[in-house]
C-alpha cells in the first residue's frame, strides 16, 4: 500500500533498521539481477607505429628523449615550445652531455610568435602538428618526423598545448619533477600497436532537437563534454551534432544532458540502467531489505575502497559518473529508494564537476515542486565513510513496483514524475529550473499568429500539433524540450518560451493554443486556410493586376481551383496573361 503523505516525513529514526538482515537483502538482489553490460559493444581502433613528438622546454625534452631512446619508438623529434627554467639544475658538464645523447634527433626551436601560432589536433596515431599564422601554414609533423601525422605526442610544458580538461589517447602531459615520471615515462612508450576502445554513443538523428530550417536550437550535448568530442557541422542548410568516437572517452554527459533520447549511451543503454535500478529495489524488499539509500558511483571508486559500505547502501557502479543524471536519480526514488547519493570527487573535470551539480539542482527543484524533501538526492565526496553510510532522513516514498511506459527517454521519465506527484502534493506552480533545462511551456500571442504551422514543422518532439480538420495549434508541455526551434521559425514572432517544471497534471494534457475557424474553398468546399488569414490576404492583394476583377475570386479558392480557374481563364481570352 502506498504510504499516506504523512507517513512519507516520519524521519527514518522512527524504525529499527537491521544492518545484518540489510546485507543479507542486498546480496540476494545483487545475485538475483546483474548490473547491465554489452558484452560485444562496437568499438574504434587506434594505429600507433611509435613516431613521437617531445615538445616542452629543451632541459626537460632532451632529458625525456634521453630515458626513452632505448624504450622501442620508432622515432622522436623535439620541440622546444618554452624557455628552460632558471633552476634547471645541471651543470654545464651534465648539459653538455644531455646534448650530445640527444643531438641526433631533429628538433625545432619556437619563437614566441610561433607559440601563439602552434596547432594540434588528433589522437592516437593521428596527430597533426602546425604553426597556423598569416604566412602559408607549416605542417611540423611532416618537417620533424617526415610524415603527415604524429602518433604520440608528450607535453612537457608547464600547462599543456590543448587546452582541454581531458586530453585525447596518446597525448600525455607531465611534470618531469613528478616523482612518478619514469612510470608515466614507460607507459607512454607502451603506446605502440594496435589499440581497441568501445564506440561508448549513438545518435539518431530524427530525434535530435539540435537543428531545423536552418535554424539552432538544443546545445546542451555540445556545453558538457569534456573531453571536446562532440561538434556541430553545418550541412547546405541543416546543422548536425557528431561525436567523433577517437576523442570520445564515454563521460556520459552528453547522453544525460540529451533531453530527447537522441544520444544513447551503449555501456549500458539508460533504458537497461533504468530497468535495473527497480529491479534491484524491487528484489532488495523482497529479501527483507530496509530503507534503501543508491549511490551513484564510478566503478573504479568501488575498486578502491578499503571498507565495506553499510548494508542498507545499494551501489550503482559506472564507466563515469556522468553515464546517469537526475532522470536516473529520480527513477531510483520513485521505485523506492529513500535517498540517491552521488558520489563526486576532486579529480572530476570541471565541466562534468558542474554538470553533476546543474542534475543536482534540477532534481531537487522537482523533487520540492512535487511536495518532497529535495535532500533525498545529494552529493557526497570521495572517502567521506560517515556521509556514504548515513542511514535516511526519511522513509521511501513508496514500495509499489514502478512500470516505465514507452521506448522514449521523455515518455519513461514521465512515467517517473507521474508517480512522483502521486506519492506528493504537486505545489501546482512553475518552478524556476537552472538554466538550460528542458522543461518549460510556451506562450502564443494569438493576436500575430497566422496558423502557418512553421512551428510544428520545426519541433523535433511532439509537443505541437495541427488540428486534423480545423485550422488549429495544440501543445503539451510534458513534451517540450525548450530548444527554442519554434521561436526561430515563427515569421510573426508569435511564440515565446516559458522555463521552468509546471508541478501541475495540466503539464501532461494537450492544449489548444490557438483556433481559427476555416475558410473553405467557394469552389470545391474544401478547408484550406483560416478565415482570418484570407481576409489579410484579401486586404493586401486588393490593388494588384492579377487579382483584378474577377480574379479577385481565386483568392478565396484552394490550390488546385486556383490553379484550374487560371487554366480556364487562358483558355476563354488567351491574350489575358499579357495584360498582368
Amino acid at each position: 500500500m502506498t504510504p499516506s503523505i504523512d507517513a512519507i516525513t516520519v524521519a527514518i529514526d522512527a524504525i529499527t533498521v537491521d544492518d545484518a538482515a540489510n546485507r543479507s537483502a542486498r546480496e540476494t538482489a545483487r545475485q538475483r539481477v546483474s548490473w547491465p553490460v554489452n558484452l560485444t559493444p562496437a568499438s574504434v581502433t587506434y594505429e600507433s607505429a611509435g613516431h613521437a613528438l617531445l615538445l616542452g622546454d629543451e632541459v626537460s625534452v632532451r632529458q625525456a628523449a634521453a630515458r626513452l631512446q632505448r624504450s622501442g619508438l620508432a622515432a622522436m623529434a623535439l620541440l622546444i615550445t618554452e624557455p628552460s627554467a632558471d633552476d634547471a639544475r645541471l651543470d654545464e658538464d651534465q648539459l653538455e652531455t644531455l646534448l650530445e645523447s640527444t643531438r641526433q634527433l631533429p628538433s625545432r626551436t619556437l619563437t614566441p610568435t610561433q607559440r601563439g601560432q602552434l596547432h594540434i589536433e588528433g589522437y592516437l596515431g593521428q596527430f597533426s602538428i602546425g604553426l597556423h599564422g598569416p604566412d602559408a601554414p607549416l605542417d611540423l609533423a611532416l618537417a620533424l618526423l617526415g610524415r603527415r601525422h604524429a602518433d604520440l605526442i608528450l607535453d612537457l610544458g608547464r600547462s599543456p598545448v590543448l587546452e582541454l580538461e581531458l586530453l585525447p589517447p596518446g597525448y600525455r602531459h607531465l611534470s618531469p619533477q613528478d616523482s612518478a615520471c619514469d612510470v608515466e615515462l614507460s607507459e607512454f612508450a607502451e603506446l605502440v600497436g594496435e589499440f581497441d576502445k568501445p564506440r561508448y554513443f549513438q545518435i539518431n538523428a530524427d530525434l535530435c532537437a539540435h537543428s531545423a530550417s536552418g535554424n539552432v536550437g538544443c546545445t546542451r550535448c555540445l556545453e558538457v563534454c569534456p573531453a571536446d568530442a562532440i561538434s556541430s557541422h553545418k550541412g547546405r542548410i541543416e546543422s548536425r551534432i557528431e561525436i567523433d568516437p577517437y576523442l570520445c572517452q564515454g563521460v556520459g554527459s552528453c547522453s544525460s544532458a540529451c533531453p530527447t533520447g537522441a544520444i544513447q549511451f551503449r555501456l549500458p543503454e539508460p533504458a537497461r540502467q533504468q530497468e535495473a535500478l527497480i529491479s534491484w529495489l524491487e528484489a532488495y524488499r523482497q529479501a527483507g531489505g530496509k530503507a534503501p539509500v543508491m549511490r551513484f558511483v564510478e566503478a573504479a571508486d568501488l575498486e578502491g575502497e578499503a571498507d565495506t559500505p553499510a548494508g542498507h547502501l545499494l551501489d550503482v557502479p559506472l564507466e563515469e559518473l556522468g553515464n546517469a543524471g537526475h532522470d536516473q536519480w529520480l527513477t531510483a526514488l520513485a521505485a523506492g529508494a529513500a535517498e540517491v547519493r552521488i558520489q563526486v570527487h576532486a579529480d572530476l573535470p570541471a565541466t562534468l564537476s558542474a554538470f553533476i551539480d546543474d542534475q543536482i539542482a534540477q532534481a531537487q527543484v522537482m523533487l520540492e515542486a512535487l511536495g518532497h524533501d529535495p535532500g533525498r538526492v545529494r552529493r557526497i565526496q570521495r572517502g567521506d565513510s560517515a556521509a556514504r553510510d548515513a542511514l535516511p532522513q526519511r522513509l521511501p516514498l513508496g514500495e509499489e513496483p514502478l512500470v516505465l511506459s514507452g521506448d522514449g527517454k521523455r515518455e519513461r521519465f514521465e512515467a517517473v514524475l507521474a508517480r512522483l506527484m502521486a506519492l506528493g502534493e504537486s505545489s501546482g506552480q512553475r518552478h524556476p529550473m537552472p538554466p538550460g533545462s528542458a522543461y518549460g511551456g510556451l506562450e502564443v500571442n494569438r493576436d500575430a499568429c497566422t496558423l502557418c504551422f512553421a512551428c510544428v514543422s520545426n519541433c523535433p518532439t511532439p509537443a505541437l500539433a495541427t488540428g486534423d480538420q480545423t485550422p488549429m495549434l495544440s501543445y503539451r508541455e510534458a513534451d517540450c524540450v525548450q530548444c527554442g526551434l519554434c521561436v526561430e521559425a515563427c515569421p510573426e514572432d508569435a511564440i515565446h518560451l516559458l522555463p521552468g517544471f509546471l508541478a501541475d497534471p495540466s503539464r501532461t494534457e494537450r492544449q489548444v493554443r490557438h483556433e481559427e475557424a476555416p475558410f473553405c474553398c467557394i469552389r470545391c468546399d474544401k478547408p484550406f486556410a483560416t478565415a482570418a488569414t484570407i481576409a489579410n490576404i484579401k486586404a493586401k492583394l486588393a490593388d494588384h493586376p492579377y487579382f483584378a476583377g474577377d480574379a479577385a475570386a481565386r483568392l478565396e479558392m484552394c490550390e488546385d481551383c486556383r490553379v484550374k480557374d487560371v487554366w480556364q481563364s487562358m483558355a476563354r481570352d488567351p491574350e489575358s496573361q499579357l495584360k498582368v
